[in-house]
């Protein structure tokens, strides 16, 4: 069975003309937004599995690939946490109408916080927030300061490392650039305000994101609505069946609450 086509939405703003791809399935509010990790796309195992869901349930739905990942143009070493806070923003103000459902894993899980707090300011509060081992600062918290000093003196001289990737053959660049635009996001030095329930899933074997670190954002999220489940033999995808059915009633329930 071939999978459904992308639609796509033209970009022109740094770093240069592109097109986001993104698939969207019309069905009951609020829509359910994915937002992908770090080097992942908008058809890997959760977000398939999210959405095969909400189809069959009536839902809204949409995901969706940032800028140098997976079915979008630009180059993925060209792209910082500006250009994916952007591809997010653009993505949902076009298609996902009021108070979306916004679901991110790892680095989607910062995206979706940070793009909440800018709807809020906007006056188009999500709905909630469900972010699977969110990777909160990750560019500082958990890449730079475990970065050896060899490999900081690298990036800095040269412009990028090349790291060596648990998930693929190849290596993936890390770029001086990409270090330095997330200092600009960093959300774990001040409180965080979504105005919307946060529901987070962390596995406490994830090499990744270390459980700890969801324990540091939820010390910042405010002290009502906000529920956080510690998943003892789960790893960083979270993508076992158990995990899907975990997701799939955490975001159930909260739009049924809607």
């Amino acid at each position: 069975m071939n999978p459904d086509p992308p639609q796509f939405l033209w970009r022109d703003d740094p770093p240069g003309n592109r097109r986001l791809a993104f698939l969207h399935e019309a069905g009951q509010g609020p829509c359910i937004v994915w937002l992908g990790g770090f080097r992942s796309d908008m058809r890997a195992t959760k977000a398939e599995a999210l959405a095969a869901w909400a189809r069959q349930s009536g839902r809204a739905f949409l995901r969706f690939d940032y800028t140098g990942h997976g079915e979008s143009g630009g180059a993925f070493e060209d792209a910082t946490i500006s250009v994916w806070l952007a591809d997010a923003l653009a993505i949902i103000s076009a298609r996902a109408g009021e108070a979306p459902l916004l679901v991110g894993s790892s680095m989607g899980g910062w995206i979706a916080l940070l793009a909440a707090l800018r709807m809020k300011a906007l006056g188009n509060v999500p709905s909630g927030l469900a972010l699977i081992a969110p990777a909160v600062d990750f560019t500082q918290a958990l890449m730079w300061e475990a970065f050896p000093d060899a490999v900081k003196r690298e990036i800095e001289t040269t412009g990028q490392w090349l790291r060596p990737s648990a998930y693929s053959a190849a290596p993936y660049p890390i770029t001086r650039a990409l270090i330095e635009d997330g200092r600009s996001y960093a959300l774990l030095d001040g409180p965080i305000e979504p105005g919307c329930p946060v529901a987070i899933l962390q596995g406490m074997e994830d090499p990744d994101v270390p459980w700890r670190h969801a324990m540091r954002i939820v010390e910042h999220l405010p002290s009502d609505d906000v529920t956080l489940t510690l998943v003892k033999d789960g790893d960083h995808r979270l993508s076992r069946e158990q995990d899907i059915a975990l997701l799939v009633r955490v975001v159930a329930s909260m739009v049924s609450e809607r």
